[in-house]
């Protein structure tokens, strides 16, 4: 047996709209925690829709909550979060709402109550730039984009 780490994040957590669902992790151990809707909509093909999940949160400044797709509904459906990750910053206290597209070839229903995205916490580490007049050396310098082929 596992032992229990000491070492939780406590989130708090508010719903902004009574028949908002908790997030929750489906299985021990998974990173993220499934988000729900709160409302009843339908996301054309091609179309992008802001979607709301009724919960507010509270996080530690120091920490971030990712917003992810559903690989289920990504394979199935063709149904993913537009800026993945979306990001939630500790400052941020507003409903937590994810801007899903459908890049499917059919209309897509989402039903209240619905699984939509999840949510994983991160780590943030605050950093400071410094300007410099050059970069150092690397074996790789400004290679990107395709540069190491694709076998």
């Amino acid at each position: 047996m596992q032992k229990r780490r000491k070492d939780i994040l406590i989130v708090k957590i508010s719903k902004a709209n009574k028949d908002a669902v908790l997030p929750s992790y489906a299985h021990p151990g998974d990173a993220g925690m499934d988000l729900y809707s709160v409302e009843e909509t339908e996301i054309k093909a091609g179309e992008r829709k802001l979607v709301g999940t009724g919960i507010k949160i509270a996080l530690e400044t120091g920490y971030e909550a990712q917003i992810r797709p559903k690989s289920g509904l990504a394979i199935k459906e063709g149904i993913t979060v537009l800026n993945t990750p979306g990001t939630i910053d500790a400052g941020y206290r507003g409903e937590v709402k994810v801007i899903l597209i459908n890049l499917g070839d059919k209309a897509f229903g989402i039903k209240k109550g619905q699984k939509i995205a999840q949510m994983v916490f991160a780590k943030v580490e605050e950093a400071k730039l410094e300007e410099v007049d050059e970069l150092d050396e690397t074996p790789r310098n400004d290679g990107g984009f395709g540069s190491t082929g694709l076998q």
